[in-house]
């Protein structure tokens, strides 16, 4: 069984963000696969919409033996059983969230779906936030 080194940026701005990230990363190393490096959490503001809520951002790698899109499903369970319960893409904007996990690395995959984007751009090369947490790893 192959395994895939992986880079999730988990953020939250809603409710003990601090309990939210510590949360779901309790359950990502339950159903997805052992934690293997973490960055500290970082304090910004929010990003491409306005809120007085300041997000606290991790970045963290680890190695899994699902697929991309299963991992994208294990990931949207967590998030929808932490109490968020539509995604940005179906808003059609970014709001204020209790959790939010995205995928920045799976592997050496290049994918483009209308679900997925691996490696996630906007991390890696747009939202300077993300590239502080991503040294880190």
């Amino acid at each position: 069984m192959s395994s895939y080194y992986v880079v999730l940026l988990l953020g939250s701005n809603i409710g003990n963000t601090l309990e939210n990230i510590e949360n779901a990363i309790a359950k990502i190393e339950k159903r997805i696969g052992k934690i293997d490096k973490f960055s500290k959490i970082l304090e910004t503001k929010p990003v491409e919409f306005v809120s007085n809520n300041i997000f606290r951002n991790i970045a963290l790698s680890l190695y899994t033996t699902i697929s991309p899109f299963s991992l994208l499903k294990e990931i949207k369970n967590i998030e929808k059983e932490m109490g968020r319960l539509e995604d940005s893409s179906v808003k059609g904007g970014y709001e204020d969230r209790i959790i939010d996990i995205d995928i920045v690395k799976f592997g050496e995959i290049n994918l483009q779906s209308s679900v997925l984007e691996i490696p996630h751009r906007k991390h890696l090369f747009e939202r300077d936030f993300s590239r502080v947490l991503l040294q880190e790893l």
